[in-house]
């Protein structure tokens, strides 16, 4: 069996930046279905400026390994302060959007993280 982490202090900058841009295109990629979900037809490239940070967050607080509570709950907060700002949403708005765009990645993210796992576990 492959274990499923290393330890992030022997990845390379390389590897780490080349993590923290996949992870900061999905964020965008799920905080755009999540907006549409909630608003309808919004642009994609206001989901570019709301997936970047809390990706960066998140890659800094593995690389530093500080706790992992507190670093998603900054992460949502941030989340939730761009994606206000950037689609201009009241309170009530933006916390459905930050919501549904946590369910959407959490899903997303467990299904693919599924299938990368079944498909190193395949035979031969």
């Amino acid at each position: 069996m492959v274990p499923l982490q290393t330890g992030v202090g022997s990845a390379s900058p390389i590897a780490v930046a080349g993590t923290a841009a996949l992870f900061a295109l999905f964020l965008s990629l799920t905080a755009h279905l999540a907006a549409r979900n909630v608003l309808g037809d919004v642009p994609i490239r206001n989901a570019f400026l709301v997936g970047p940070l809390p990706a960066a967050i998140a890659v800094v607080a593995a690389a530093l390994e500080l706790p992992s509570l507190p670093a998603v709950v900054v992460a949502l907060v941030v989340d939730a302060v761009l994606v206000r700002y950037v689609y201009d949403l009241d309170r009530r708005l933006t916390a459905g959007v930050t919501l549904i765009h946590a369910v959407v990645s959490i899903i997303l993210g467990s299904v693919l993280f599924s299938l990368y796992v079944l498909v190193l576990s395949a035979p031969g």
